[in-house]
């Protein structure tokens, strides 16, 4: 069995197990994100957890960092690399909580379509903010990644109104080696 056709079963097993419908696969509009072979380990995030990248989003990561610093701008990880089981448990606990399947896909990617899987995306928090909240978007962070992040390749992937259904996150950006 090739790498491909075993992602894909892999996913099939994740999606049946979470009621998500046979064909998702084909009507879902967010890219599938393989895991990436290899992995580098970044600092702990926030809440001390360690952390994951590719080498080069992480050395864009800590440069982009340096760089906020500089400016008198504090930005920290929320999170980073996280695997498709890692994904397919995050959801199934929200299921087992009473959520509602379409609600969570809006804000969650199925397993196999979150960018985290790559390794190349990132969740940024700052100080006096509360994590993966929309009012980051106020912040001297935010304002500081909008002007600035691109520099260092990253850009948001899900602004409001985006093609993919998934909801505003302004403290989502992923990493492209094409900036």
């Amino acid at each position: 069995m090739n790498k491909s056709s075993s992602f894909n079963e892999e996913l099939r097993r994740f999606h049946a197990d979470l009621g998500i419908s046979d064909d998702f696969l084909e009507q879902c509009s967010l890219p599938l994100c393989q895991e990436p072979d290899a992995l580098v380990e970044t600092e702990a995030d926030f809440y001390g957890r360690p952390q994951r990248l590719i080498a080069p989003a992480q050395q864009a990561w800590q440069e982009m960092k340096q760089s906020a610093a500089e400016r008198g701008v504090v930005i920290h990880l929320i999170s980073a690399f996280r695997g498709y089981e890692y994904q397919y448990q995050l959801i199934k606990r929200k299921l087992a909580a009473g959520q509602d399947l379409a609600q969570i896909l809006s804000i969650n990617a199925a397993p196999g379509y979150s960018e985290h899987h790559s390794g190349r995306a990132i969740d940024v928090g700052t100080v006096n903010c509360p994590a993966l909240e929309e009012e980051f978007e106020h912040t001297p962070a935010f304002a500081w990644l909008a002007e600035n992040a691109v520099t260092f390749g990253f850009s948001m992937t899900y602004p409001r109104g985006n093609p993919f259904g998934i909801s505003y996150e302004p403290w989502h950006w992923c990493f492209s080696e094409n900036k």
